[in-house]
C-alpha cells in the first residue's frame, strides 16, 4: 500500500501531464465557449504543479491566486470548477454563500465549508485505498464464502480476546455494549471431520474456491452476519457542549466498541460483495487515510463559493443578518487560517477558492475591500448565444441529445436529431430566456423534457423511430412558446 508520499507523486505526475493548453482542451470537451475563464483556471491549476517543484521556504510563501467568476446563471461557472477538480484529482466542494450567516445567528458556520472539503478528501482517499487492496479483499471474501458453503474445511479458529473497554462500558450502559462476535456461539468455526485427511480437505476447499470464483454458487442463498458499528448515546456525551460535537465523539468511541452483528439471508454473489467491503475496510489504514486526506485537502483542495454576489453590499445592519458580517466571517478562511475538524486541524493557506456570482443587482466592488483583494483574478463569462446552444446540444461528450438517445434507446426507440431541429430547439430556448428569466443552458433541459415528454411516456409500448426535425419541434413547442402564460409556467 502506498503512503502519503506516493499519493503526492501521483498528483504531481498527473498535473505535469497537462499543460494549460491541454487543460483548456479537456474543458472544451464538456463546456462550450468561456475561453477566458478556462484559461484562468488552467493557469491556476498549472501554478499548483509549479509550486510543487519549488524547494525551500519559497514554496510555502506562494499562495493560490483565487478566482472570481462573473456571469449569469447557466453559462458554465460551476461546471468549469467541477471539471477542473476532476482533472486535477483534487478534493472539491461547492457551497452557496447564502447558506452562511454571521457569527451569533442561527445558520451554517463558514468553517463548515472547510470541514466539507476534508470529508470529500477522506472519501476520495478512502476509495483509492480500497481500490488498491481490492484484490486482497476479494481473495479474503472468497475464503469466507467457502467457509460458509463448506464449514467442515475450515481450520479451527482461535478464541477472540475479551474487550475490557467494552466490558467496562457494559457495566455502565448495559450488556448490549459488551456483546460482540465472541458472544455468538453460532459463528464458531466447525472443526474438520476426523475421518477426512488433510489432503482431501485441501482438495475440497480448492474445488469450492474455484466454483465460487466462476460464479457457480452465485444464486444460492446463504445466511451471513453483517457488522454494524455501535455508537454511544449522544446525550451521555454532553451533545454540542463537547468540542467537535457529541455526534463526533460518539463516532470515535463507537470505533472502540465490538461490532454488532445482524443476520441476513442473501445470495452468494451479494455476500461476496459485502465481504469484499468488510475486508477492504480491515486492510485500509484509516490513520494513513486521514493524514493523506488532510494533506491533499490543504495543498490541492478547491472550494467553489457560489452566489457570492448575494452577500455583496454593506447594508443590512441591525437585528437582521448582516451581509457584510458574512463576508467578514468568510475572509479569514480565504486569507488562510487553521480549522479544526474531527479528522484533525487543516490550514487553508493553499486551498484554491473560486467564487462566482451573476452580480445583476450588485458589482464586485460592493464586496468588502479585504475580500476583493483575496480574489485577484477576475473573469467575466459571456451570455450564451443560439450558436452556443446548438453546440451544447450536439458536441460535448455529455451532450443532452446524446443523453436522450441513450435513455430512449433502452426502450428500443431510435431517436434522430436533424440540424434544422437542433437549430429550432436552440432558437426556442434562447427566446424563452430572453422573455422570462435567463437561466442559460439550463433552459435546454426544460425545453427538451417538454419536447420528448409524450415520446418518453409511450416508449415502453411504442417503439417507432423518432426524427426530431424543425416541423416536429414546432408542432410540440410553438403553441407554448407563443403563449405568455404557458411559456412562463411550463418552460
Amino acid at each position: 500500500m502506498r503512503g502519503a508520499r506516493g499519493a503526492e507523486e501521483r498528483y504531481v505526475d498527473h498535473a505535469a501531464a497537462l499543460t494549460p493548453r491541454q487543460i483548456v482542451a479537456e474543458l472544451d470537451r464538456y463546456i462550450v465557449g468561456q475561453a477566458k475563464a478556462k484559461r484562468a483556471v488552467a493557469v491556476a491549476m498549472r501554478n499548483r504543479f509549479r509550486r510543487e517543484q519549488i524547494a525551500g521556504d519559497m514554496r510555502g510563501e506562494i499562495i493560490p491566486k483565487n478566482i472570481l467568476m462573473i456571469g449569469p446563471t447557466g453559462v458554465g461557472k460551476t461546471e468549469i470548477a467541477r471539471r477542473l477538480a476532476t482533472l486535477a484529482g483534487a478534493p472539491f466542494v461547492k457551497v452557496e454563500a447564502t447558506k452562511y450567516t454571521e457569527v451569533g445567528y442561527v445558520g451554517r458556520d463558514v468553517e463548515s465549508m472547510v470541514r466539507d472539503l476534508v470529508e470529500a478528501s477522506i472519501r476520495m482517499v478512502q476509495d483509492e485505498r480500497r481500490e488498491e487492496v481490492r484484490d486482497a479483499a476479494d481473495a479474503a471474501a472468497v475464503e469466507r464464502i467457502v467457509d460458509l458453503l463448506y464449514p467442515e474445511t475450515r481450520a479451527p479458529g482461535a478464541a477472540q480476546p475479551v474487550n475490557a473497554f467494552a466490558q467496562t462500558l457494559g457495566s455502565i450502559f448495559g450488556n448490549s455494549f459488551a456483546q460482540g462476535p465472541a458472544a455468538s456461539p453460532a459463528t464458531a468455526p466447525a472443526a474438520t471431520p476426523a475421518n477426512a485427511s488433510a489432503e482431501e480437505t485441501k482438495n475440497v476447499r480448492e474445488q469450492a474456491r474455484a466454483d465460487v470464483l466462476r460464479g457457480f454458487f452465485d444464486v444460492r442463498l446463504v445466511d451471513i452476519e453483517v457488522e454494524e458499528a455501535q455508537q454511544l448515546p449522544i446525550g451521555v456525551l454532553g451533545g454540542d457542549a463537547m468540542p467537535g460535537g457529541g455526534a463526533d465523539m460518539s463516532e470515535m468511541l463507537g470505533g472502540l466498541m465490538p461490532k454488532k452483528k445482524t443476520r441476513k439471508r442473501v445470495t452468494v454473489a451479494e455476500a461476496r460483495r459485502i465481504f469484499v467491503q468488510e475486508e477492504a475496510q480491515k486492510l485500509v489504514d484509516m490513520d494513513a487515510v486521514r493524514r493523506e486526506a488532510l494533506r491533499r485537502a490543504s495543498e490541492n483542495g478547491i472550494i467553489f463559493i457560489d452566489e457570492i454576489d448575494k452577500v455583496a453590499g454593506r447594508e443590512g445592519r441591525g437585528p437582521d443578518v448582516s451581509r457584510e458580517g458574512v463576508q467578514r466571517d468568510i475572509l479569514p478562511i480565504v486569507e488562510g487560517s487553521t480549522v479544526s475538524t474531527k479528522h484533525g486541524a487543516i490550514k487553508t493557506d493553499h486551498v484554491l477558492f473560486i467564487a462566482a456570482g451573476a452580480f445583476h443587482m450588485s458589482k464586485p466592488s460592493d464586496l468588502i475591500p479585504e475580500l476583493q483583494g483575496r480574489f485577484p483574478i477576475r473573469v467575466s463569462l459571456d451570455s450564451l448565444s443560439i450558436a452556443d446552444f446548438e453546440t451544447i446540444l450536439t458536441q460535448p461528450r455529455n451532450a443532452l441529445t446524446e443523453q436522450y438517445k441513450a435513455l430512449l434507446g433502452v426502450e428500443g426507440v431510435t431517436v434522430t436529431f436533424t440540424p434544422d431541429g437542433i437549430r429550432q430547439l436552440a432558437s426556442y430556448a434562447m427566446r424563452v430566456n430572453e422573455q422570462t428569466e435567463n437561466i442559460g443552458a439550463r433552459r435546454l433541459h426544460t425545453v427538451l423534457e417538454r419536447l420528448l415528454e409524450e415520446v418518453s411516456f409511450n416508449a415502453p409500448e411504442d417503439h417507432a423511430p423518432l426524427v426530431v426535425d424543425e416541423a416536429f419541434v414546432k408542432h410540440r413547442l410553438e403553441s407554448i412558446v407563443e403563449n405568455d402564460d404557458l411559456r412562463t409556467y411550463i418552460l
